[in-house]
């Protein structure tokens, strides 16, 4: 079946009112039915209500020595936490984005040890020393109190298990502490700050998802009798409920977080106004998903890490929801939910790593592993191969993944619309459902995933998320060509990233926190992304761009952002030829900018360039001057002036070897710079700096990557 040729297309103002006015998403459950891996429950629905079987699980420690040795080892860390750690009051809660080393960005390992009483100095993951100062106390606070949180959830869940009461005690404390507080006024807000619990609103979401549980699962227990439970509502659910309530405005993935700790207080108290706000207000669950979800199943945000957080923030809504009774409310968003999960196989690499647009720290892989985290409510064939392959966990052991697939296996026969790609049901059955040849893993849930049954990645515009994917001979491309929204955009519109077979060629390395100046001076800033520049910039403000030819057949795709920067505009075309992926970048200025102006191009590989004698070593001191403050990062740099065209081989690691070759249409001369440019720290990679004289007011350069003449060729 041919792909449509020549799409054409989105101008500005309807892509920004497919956000205004949501994004189109029918029939939510029936979406990704060919891939025959959702499991439908009875009623049709794909939401499936959890089950929380403790005497089951009690049973379960008790027969099998693997989960009696999991629940001791548990147990004797809640025991431990319990006696030795306390929150304080007079902490200030900061961003755990700031608790960052201020040399090279990488976040700090984190210990329960006190800052400056318990811990001396404090070290990064990168292996340095870091002392300790108030933006970064305020992040280990912040990540602190989250860790409390989840100790106080977790000693309920050992009172349901025991009947301990001593746990429900300490919960029933904890709880106690923080509705003083509030009652009190006693939380300290972080100056420029509104957060209670923590630097922002959405913090003290996440960590009102964590109490809610807490108090749900002591709700009968002797420690929490009615006016002990209405003092936790008056005093602490209820003032987060309308702090959070009046702080939430807009659509972006913290709110997502804040009205889902809204709608568990409002199900954990069954009070249905306090749920109707939570839903259906203006900037309701409800509408978050209609606004925040785009048409291809992918949150708005373009961030994959954000689309995973958004995934991590409804997973407790949905059991929460579920356990309670309450799971009519938000089938609907189940529903899309389950499609956000299975996304990220439409545009996962080779290496089952995917694409890493916008503002992102590190790299996510599919099959994604929540598929695995949710099985309890959004049961995959996949999802449960990937839970019962995985680490023990209090939702395995209350409801147990073999018993969700051994239902499933008795009901269900292979679905008539399966595509064509899994025809095997037999063996397909085997292997999904007891995880055997279970080798990828996903960086959100650490479980493996099977390979095997994977449905193929194709050529295909994401038309309301602003990406498009080529797929042809040896190459896989995938293309950022603009933005749906604001939110966590960077400037890279008009970024690329590839793969030659099942080799990385190159890729957005994601970003630093938010609490280092690499964050601002150069993650965000093009120079850190395969982007046309001008005076050393890419884009800037976001926009989503104008897909201009999408021929799959032919391999070609072409975007261009009319609004580059002030006074800019930029288009490129990427065209699959072969064994060779041609990059064709054009950069116009508008008035008499172009005097002044210099254009370029930066390119990321993971290669090394083989030497060549006519660079020469470039002081670090000497880049960076008179150009943006992202040019300080790069290191070890060298340049040769080029007329009309440059060749460099490039050398990659067990893989091809491939020339790259940059051409400017109609002839010039150009600077070509060669340096190590940061990826995540650690990490570095070959950075290439292509500069014009000034004086041009519109530049094409080519870019030309293909197998050099080593005799590598196609994979």
């Amino acid at each position: 079946m041919k792909s449509p040729a020549l799409i054409a297309l989105l101008v500005f103002p309807l892509a920004v009112l497919a956000q205004d006015r949501g994004f189109p998403k029918p029939d939510p459950e029936k979406a990704f039915a060919s891939l025959g891996l959702k499991i439908l429950q009875p009623d049709g629905s794909v939401y499936r209500m959890p089950l929380e079987d403790w005497a089951g699980a009690r049973q379960r420690v008790a027969d099998d020595p693997e989960w009696a040795k999991w629940i001791a080892e548990k147990r004797a860390t809640v025991d431990a936490w319990m006696a030795r750690h306390r929150d304080r009051r007079e902490w200030v809660g900061g961003r755990g984005h700031d608790f960052v080393s201020p040399r090279d960005g990488s976040f700090l390992v984190w210990t329960p040890d006190i800052p400056g009483e318990e811990a001396p100095k404090l070290r990064s993951r990168t292996g340095h020393d870091v002392e300790i100062t108030p933006k970064i106390m305020g992040g280990w606070v912040d990540k602190f109190r989250k860790q409390h949180m989840e100790m106080i959830a977790e000693a309920a869940r050992f009172y349901r298990l025991t009947d301990d009461v001593r746990y429900a005690a300490w919960v029933a404390s904890q709880l106690d502490f923080y509705a003083d507080g509030f009652a009190a006024g006693a939380w300290p807000v972080a100056k420029g700050h509104t957060g209670r619990l923590g630097v922002m609103p959405f913090n003290d979401g996440v960590m009102l998802t964590r109490l809610t549980e807490a108090a749900r699962l002591v709700f009968d227990s002797p420690e929490a009798p009615a006016a002990r439970r209405q003092a936790w509502l008056k005093k602490l659910f209820l003032p987060e409920f309308e702090f959070l309530d009046e702080a939430s405005r807009g659509f972006h993935n913290h709110t997502l977080w804040e009205r889902v700790a809204q709608a568990q207080v409002a199900m954990l108290y069954r009070d249905d106004s306090l749920l109707s706000r939570a839903l259906d207000g203006e900037y309701g669950l409800h509408r978050l998903f209609e606004h925040g979800v785009t048409g291809e199943w992918f949150w708005f945000e373009q961030s994959m890490p954000y689309h995973d957080f958004v995934m991590m923030g409804m997973q407790p809504l949905l059991v929460f929801a579920g356990l309670t009774g309450q799971a009519d409310r938000i089938r609907h968003e189940a529903a899309i939910v389950q499609n956000m999960m299975l996304a990220t196989l439409q545009i996962r690499f080779p290496d089952n790593t995917v694409p890493n647009p916008a503002d992102s720290a590190g790299t996510q892989r599919a099959p994604s592993g929540r598929l695995g985290s949710n099985y309890r409510t959004l049961p995959t064939t996949l999802g449960l191969a990937m839970a019962m392959a995985g680490k023990p966990s209090w939702d395995k052991l209350l409801d147990p993944p073999e018993d969700v697939a051994r239902v499933f296996s008795d009901t269900n026969r292979p679905s008539p619309e399966a595509g064509d790609w899994q025809k095997k049901p037999a063996a397909r059955g085997e292997a999904t459902l007891t995880g055997k040849d279970a080798r990828a893993t996903s960086e959100a849930g650490g479980t493996p995933a099977p390979l095997e049954d994977l449905p193929p990645v194709v050529s295909r515009h994401f038309e309301t998320t602003r990406f498009a994917q080529l797929r042809r001979g040896p190459w896989q491309v995938f293309f950022h060509y603009g933005q749906a929204g604001r939110p966590h955009a960077q400037g890279e519109a008009l970024n690329w990233s590839a793969y030659f077979g099942k080799t990385r060629i190159t890729a957005d390395p994601g970003n630093v926190g938010y609490g280092s100046r690499l964050w601002s001076d150069y993650y965000t800033r093009g120079l850190n992304h395969n982007v046309p520049l001008a005076d050393g910039e890419g884009q800037n403000p976001w926009h989503p761009g104008k897909l201009l030819r999408f021929d799959a057949d032919a391999g070609v795709m072409s975007a261009a952002q009319p609004d580059y920067r002030e006074g800019v505009s930029a288009t490129r075309t990427l065209r699959i030829d072969g064994d060779a992926l041609i990059d064709e970048a054009t950069v116009t200025l508008a008035g008499s900018g172009a005097r002044e102006t210099r254009l370029g191009l930066a390119l990321h590989l993971y290669g090394t360039p083989r030497p060549d004698t006519a660079f020469v070593a470039v002081p670090d001191k000497e880049f960076s001057r008179n150009r943006p403050a992202a040019f300080r990062y790069w290191k070890q740099v060298r340049s040769a002036p080029f007329r009309d065209r440059a060749a460099i081989d490039v050398e990659f690691p067990g893989g091809p070897v491939l020339r790259v070759t940059f051409s400017v249409q109609g002839g010039g001369d150009f600077t070509l710079y060669q340096g190590s440019s940061p990826d995540l720290p650690p990490r570095r990679r070959a950075g290439f700096y292509l500069e014009l004289p000034a004086g041009r007011a519109e530049a094409t350069v080519t870019t030309r990557l293909e197998p050099a003449d080593t005799g590598a060729g196609s994979p």
